[in-house]
């Protein structure tokens, strides 16, 4: 059951450093999980956050180190001795240890690696640093239960127990031969049926599912997705088996993914928080709104243009805001969708036929939205059927329009290497905008003659 950290329960903790009360807090804490404990400190202030880390065990402080905000991480790293953040280190497996690692100065660095008593894994801390952070090598950890395929099944389980004692879960057994190249993996049932004499070579599973250290994260991600797996090996370039992913990181990834993704769409162009500073929420949103302006400036400038229009068709105006919202409602949908297909792989085809598919269906769409408008604005509005006419031919245009637009750019984008979740927000939303208003006054003009 998920405990609920009240507002109450964040008092009764501060109450209780400002007391001193370190047998009574410890007390409180013992029997909470980490990631609460991590979500507590969270709320407290700086120096509150580093008393209570402090009073608590090495077992369960790197655990909590890992759930914490970015910014209170850094807090009480700063507070730590090169020797008492190796400590928390060698608690952790290599991967989260090496994302740690990763965040302290580059001053502070090599003290830790320094103080780390275990060699072996320091060594492998060191080797995870190399590569990139959005690559399987950058996300992946040592720790795993490899067997030999030359060994047979009573040395594969007597090897296995040794390499267990290091990992925290075992998801995977996987085979390799005498120069650590990954040949398969082992099935556990298998293992538990088989005479203890049988060589591995004869039951392991010689088909597995691997990635390269320089694939990128979200790929990872996708094909670990795609077939439903729990951990992936990955191998270097000389096919070596050299660590593996597992789905707690994935899911980070994902989370992490979804959030940027979701971010851009809603045009901000930077990853940041609600509790991050006023400068860096400005730096983030600031972009995004000053394209909007001028794409508005724009707007204005083409509405400038059919001024005439407006003063012998009064009746046009009122429908502007009508055409413009449609056009951007529409043009997000579609872009959308593409994302979401581009994310997931699932476009498939060719991009004229992707055009002719959104094509057909802006245009099932349109008329029908077109014809309720004819309808409302005349029998609810009094419109004359001339003035209905126009601006449904027009609606139908423009939200034909938008959804080639919406469609056109994210697979366009996404071509050439650029994020496609940029066309889902603000950009799609300004160029829909103007491009309506033009369409909508240039049929005006030609079906109204003025």
């Amino acid at each position: 059951m998920e405990f609920k950290i009240s507002k109450e329960f964040i008092e009764k903790i501060e109450g209780l450093i400002q007391q001193n009360n370190i047998t009574e807090l410890e007390s409180l804490l013992q029997d909470i999980h980490f990631a609460d404990i991590a979500e507590i400190m969270n709320d407290l202030e700086p120096s509150q956050a580093i008393y209570v880390f402090n009073i608590l065990n090495s077992e369960i402080t790197a655990e909590i180190l890992l759930e914490l905000d970015d910014e209170v991480r850094e807090t009480i790293l700063r507070s730590l001795s090169a020797k008492e953040i190796a400590e928390e280190l060698d608690e952790l497996d290599t991967d989260d240890a090496a994302d740690i690692i990763a965040e302290l100065p580059q001053s502070k660095k090599a003290q830790v690696i320094s103080e780390l008593e275990d060699v072996e894994h320091a060594k492998d801390i060191v080797d995870l640093l190399r590569y990139d952070e959005n690559t399987a090598g950058g996300i992946m950890a040592k720790e795993l239960v490899k067997v030999n395929e030359n060994w047979n099944v009573l040395t594969c389980v007597k090897e296995m127990r040794h390499q267990a004692e290091n990992v925290t879960r075992v998801h995977s057994i996987y085979v390799v031969d005498d120069e650590d190249r990954l040949k398969g993996r082992l099935s556990l049932k298998d293992l538990l049926t088989t005479s203890t004499k049988t060589p591995i070579s004869d039951v392991y599973i010689k088909k597995v599912d691997y990635v390269r250290v320089d694939t990128k994260d979200v790929e990872v991600a996708r094909i670990m997705q795609k077939y439903d797996l729990e951990a992936i090996p990955v191998i270097d370039e000389l096919d070596r088996l050299v660590g593996r992913v597992t789905i707690d990181d994935i899911i980070d990834i994902i989370k992490e993914e979804a959030d940027k993704d979701y971010q851009l769409a809603a045009g901000i162009s930077q990853d940041v928080e609600a509790d991050d500073s006023i400068l860096e929420l400005t730096k983030a949103r600031l972009p995004w709104l000053v394209l909007a302006l001028f794409g508005g400036f724009i707007s204005v400038r083409v509405l400038g243009i059919f001024e005439p229009a407006m003063e012998k068709h009064a009746t046009l105006f009122l429908f502007t805001p009508l055409i413009a919202a449609m056009g951007g409602n529409v043009g997000v949908q579609s872009s959308a969708i593409i994302v979401q297909g581009l994310a997931n792989n699932t476009i498939t085809g060719s991009l004229f036929n992707r055009l002719i598919k959104e094509f057909s269906l802006s245009l099932m769409n349109g008329a029908f939205l077109s014809a309720i408008l004819i309808i409302v604005s005349h029998f609810l509005f009094g419109f004359d059927y001339n003035i209905g006419i126009t601006v449904s031919i027009a609606l139908l245009s423009v939200i034909i329009f938008a959804s080639l637009i919406g469609t056109f750019i994210p697979i366009v984008l996404d071509k050439y290497g650029i994020d496609p979740a940029l066309a889902t927000g603000p950009f799609i939303t300004t160029s829909n905008d103007i491009m309506g208003i033009l369409i909508y006054f240039s049929i005006a003009k030609a079906i109204l003659g003025f």
